[in-house]
């Protein structure tokens, strides 16, 4: 038997989508930003082609939403709102092709009901937006492989193009998917003039893009180099564990799999099983991050929609186990990813040692409190003298968004792309350094030093910002001596 394609049902497959905006609308003034977003809200003053760790796509999107909205955290929560409904509309797409019905298609949106689609959609993160552009190029792909309609790698190619002003983690797929049609095929298709055309549209849009990167001498990849110093050992860790925490419902994109390797109605498709495994041992190489899987595998849960549809029709039981499972499965996502546990409250679960992106929202206003204090117990000729250091984008974010309020000095960084809008003035010789670093570390940048405070907020979260120092220093060098050594990535 041949498959087919149903229509989409608009009706169930909105609400979900709008539920999702509005879960996430109603929710954004909750806590405070995270330290991401401090660091974009900086980044989107001065709009470039790319910054030292990432394309330009998300830092836009958060001028974007203070522009229309204003200059709150709210303001520029609302795009990702927005495409975390497109992401349920393309989840749904995905299902539909596979001539998934009412319940698959529904349950496919629902997707973006768990722990990291919601985290991810939340805060204006890049991760939200790569989940779109997954999406997108896999449903296009599915339409090329499944039903022949070849002029669809035009739309995958335009999607990937686009994609890369938000991450280039988009490679990655496009590498892994080909490696999956080598090995599982059909391998005829590559040699069609379509898959090709949508490589080379692919490259052209994403053009100013490749160019900044070969004009700045591959930021990205010395970037890629730090992150996995600093975090691969966890990540190498936790790849293959939390795959079974990124979806809702792992045994829906586990039944994905099997279908896509059992069912001989889909073995056009069947590329895409292999590509997941391929996806992990890349991961696993690069020490990348355990969720840059999550677009793949959010396809691979649309499609086992499918089969979990024909296995629950005409077995009430089976009906009451997956909405059992689907019902808890999205209360977890949403207690375990949004700011709906009380902050004063918070210390006390197991959500911000489980979620980091909760964690970090939390304490930045008191922080900066924290900070003010130390300079004002400073003598006014100090003051005249004095500038802020922040040894990470999340702190300059934080004393940038809140400092001006307090009558604080300007706030400057060597963290990633901070370093390039340059030292401070010559002259300003006393520094007030928020730094993680030890002591030894403040004075090889500083010279004089001394440990006037430590950060900790009244919540009693623990976050990457607790027990961070706060120095006073007094330096005899010029800032053109210090300021290279302050430059660092991660």
């Amino acid at each position: 038997m041949e498959i087919g394609r149903r229509p989409i049902v608009w009706w169930p497959v909105g609400l979900i989508a709008a539920a999702a905006t509005l879960l996430l609308l109603t929710t954004a003034h909750r806590y405070d930003y995270h330290r991401d977003e401090l660091y974009f809200r900086m980044l989107a003053r001065d709009p470039q082609w790319g910054y030292l760790d990432q394309p330009p796509f998300t830092p836009m999107l958060a001028r974007l939403g203070i522009e229309a909205f204003g200059d709150t955290d709210w303001a520029i929560r609302v795009p990702p709102a927005i495409l975390l409904g497109l992401v349920a509309v393309l989840a749904a797409a995905v299902a539909r092709e596979l001539n998934g019905g009412a319940v698959a298609q529904s349950l496919a949106a629902a997707g973006v009901f768990g722990v990291f689609p919601l985290s991810a959609a939340h805060v204006t993160s890049t991760a939200v937006t790569d989940l779109l552009v997954w999406l997108g190029v896999l449903l296009c792909a599915i339409r090329a492989l499944l039903w022949g309609r070849e002029r669809a790698w035009l739309g995958a190619g335009l999607v990937a193009g686009l994609g890369l002003y938000n991450k280039h983690l988009v490679v990655l797929l496009l590498l892994c998917l080909a490696g999956g049609i080598l090995i599982a095929g059909p391998r005829r298709v590559l040699t069609s003039r379509w898959l090709w055309a949508g490589a080379g549209l692919a490259v052209l849009v994403g053009l100013p893009n490749l160019i900044y990167q070969i004009v700045e001498g591959f930021p990205q990849v010395t970037m890629a180099a730090a992150l996995a110093d600093e975090r691969g050992g966890d990540n190498r860790t936790l790849m293959l564990p939390l795959q079974f925490a990124l979806m809702i419902l792992p045994p829906v994109w586990i039944a994905g799999i099997v279908a896509l390797v059992r069912d001989p109605r889909l073995r056009q498709i069947r590329a895409l099983a292999v590509a997941y495994p391929l996806m992990l041992i890349l991961l696993l190489v690069m020490a990348g991050a355990p969720y840059y899987s999550m677009g793949l595998l959010h396809a691979l849960f649309a499609i086992g929609t499918v089969p979990t549809e024909r296995w629950i029709t005409g077995h009430i039981g089976r009906q009451a186990v997956l909405a059992a499972g689907t019902g808890l499965s999205i209360a977890i996502g949403v207690a375990g990813a949004l700011p709906v546990i009380p902050a004063d409250r918070l210390s006390a679960t197991p959500v911000p040692a489980l979620n980091q992106t909760v964690a970090d929202q939390i304490g930045w206003r008191e922080y900066v409190w924290q900070v003010a204090a130390v300079y004002t117990a400073l003598p006014p000729a100090y003051r005249r003298r004095t500038i802020l250091y922040a040894g990470n984008y999340g702190e300059a974010g934080a004393l940038d968004r809140y400092g001006p309020r307090l009558r604080l000095p300007p706030v400057y960084s060597g963290h990633n792309e901070l370093w390039r809008l340059g030292p401070p003035p010559e002259g300003r010789n006393v520094v007030i350094a928020v730094l993680q670093a030890p002591p030894a570390r403040a004075i090889e940048l500083f010279q004089s030093c001394r440990v006037a405070f430590q950060l900790s907020n009244a919540f009693g979260v623990e976050n990457e910002e607790t027990g961070t120092r706060v120095y006073v220093c007094e330096t005899t060098e010029s800032w053109a001596s210090i300021w290279p050594r302050t430059r660092h990535y991660g």
